[in-house]
């Protein structure tokens, strides 16, 4: 099932509604009707629903909207909402491993001064964390652990040495480890002679669940003065636009409408094409964003003590897809390995094109298992079955774009509408640059990070 085929049936939570809202610090926002205004496509909300204004409604409540909403609060005095069909961490977000590494990342790739600016923003996070009297590893699960990107084969061990070189010469502390220092570094590694890594000290990992838990609680403190507001469980049914000059001025949720007074920034990960394709039905715009789902797996092992990992590790086969091909083109397996803050084994990670559907497969859990064996020895001796009480079981859908890039910036033909999507499994690490380059683009103001990569015009489909 490809991603059009599939997006009806998964836009339930967006365009059909059955489950009630949940909604933070909307009481306090101005409230106003207006004749001038109308709803386009099927509205799933009642004439008389309630309606509110901000200046900017953001679609998606995961990492990359809600960071958005952070910059336009902390950055500005816009007001803001944010809404979605479910929770924080229901999707991708809440699936990820959390790592913030720049050790897979390629110097001079058209994604690489996103990154770099949004490995700075984390570290700066942090450090403000800490300067307010709290402890970044409570709060957002947060280690500096470094990262590992290990090779096994003469190829994998000439790549990474030219990427330590590339590493290096942007600037960041990149060592190249032989064989003997790999061992030294991480003890529980299987490292034959022909075995090396690249390792950067500075790489960082950090828990999704808690992180997105801080960062509520610091949008939160702006619902007092009417500047924050949450709409959980309040699927998007359709645009609200001006009676006189046609152009979109909100949305109407399944129990509200929503006015927008500057931006409507869609960030709805791997479901944004398909509802920015129904949200434009029956307008005179078209726009086919080529956004699809790439269902990842990982397994959680809980209090794990057979082992300690000292960094996080990562095969070279991950940068490029050259990793274990499992007989599926649509699936790939490579190894990643951490260990968070409370002693938890997270082990990945699979990639596959299988539509919208989260299911579990126990096929893919056994896939990444032995995967992580062939690198950590101790796993081949532990039965899987064994451990079921204590593990879980990840799955989310990553956003996928077919370049490899997000897409960040302007929607032609509807002002005011901005897109913050097709991140894939970079969505955490790359959120708060992301929260940066939107708020810029939104405010008109020049940006850190040349935003022309990301456009969706030239890489979108769109007619007008």
């Amino acid at each position: 099932m490809d991603a059009i085929a599939g997006c009806s049936a998964n836009l339930t939570g967006f365009l059909n509604p059955h489950r009630k809202s949940q909604q933070f610090g909307h009481q306090s926002c101005l409230t106003r009707r207006n004749p001038l205004l109308m709803p386009i496509c099927c509205s799933a909300g009642s004439p008389s629903s309630p309606s509110h204004a901000y200046d900017v409604v953001i679609i998606g409540a995961g990492i990359i909207g809600l960071t958005i909403a952070r910059q336009f609060l902390l950055e500005t005095r816009l007001s803001v909402a944010v809404v979605d069909k479910g929770v924080p961490c229901s999707g991708a977000t809440g699936a990820g491993q959390g790592y913030i590494w720049m050790t897979h990342k390629t110097p001079g790739s058209e994604t690489w001064e996103l990154s770099m600016r949004s490995h700075k923003l984390w570290e700066e996070l942090a450090e403000q964390v800490k300067a307010d009297g709290l402890i970044p590893s409570q709060v957002m699960g947060w280690r500096r652990t470094g990262s590992l990107l290990v090779g096994q084969t003469p190829e994998e061990i000439d790549t990474l040495q030219m990427r330590v070189n590339l590493l290096s010469q942007a600037g960041l502390k990149a060592e190249y480890l032989s064989s003997n220092e790999l061992r030294l570094k991480e003890p529980a590694l299987a490292v034959g002679d022909g075995s090396s890594a690249a390792f950067l000290c500075d790489d960082s990992q950090l828990d999704a669940h808690r992180t997105v838990a801080y960062i509520e609680k610091v949008n939160r403190r702006f619902a007092a003065e009417g500047r924050y507001a949450e709409f959980y469980y309040n699927p998007v049914a359709s645009f609200v636009r001006s009676g006189t000059t046609g152009d979109i001025v909100g949305v109407q949720t399944s129990e509200n409408t929503l006015y927008s007074n500057r931006a409507v920034v869609v960030a709805a990960g791997c479901w944004s094409g398909c509802l920015m394709r129904e949200l434009f039905r029956n307008s005179d715009v078209e726009l086919d964003i080529p956004v699809k789902p790439r269902k990842g797996h990982l397994l959680v092992v809980e209090n794990f003590s057979a082992f300690k990992l000292n960094h996080g590790s990562m095969e070279a086969g991950y940068v490029d897809h050259r990793a274990m091909n499992m007989g599926d083109e649509s699936l790939l397996i490579s190894m990643t390995a951490t260990m968070n803050a409370v002693g938890n084994l997270i082990l990945g990670s699979s990639r596959q094109f299988s539509g919208f559907g989260v299911e579990e497969d126990e096929t893919i859990i056994d896939y990444i298992w032995n995967r992580a064996g062939k690198f950590f020895p101790a796993l081949n001796e532990m039965n899987l079955e064994s451990l079921r009480r204590s593990r879980k079981v990840r799955v989310g859908l990553r956003p996928y774009m077919p370049d490899g890039k997000p897409v960040i910036g302007p929607v032609p033909g509807a002002p005011n509408v901005f897109l913050a999507t097709g991140h894939e499994g970079g969505g955490l690490s790359m959120a708060l640059g992301t929260a940066e380059l939107v708020t810029d683009i939104v405010l008109g103001n020049p940006s850190l990070v040349d935003c022309s990569p990301f456009a969706v015009e030239g890489r979108c489909w769109s007619r007008f």
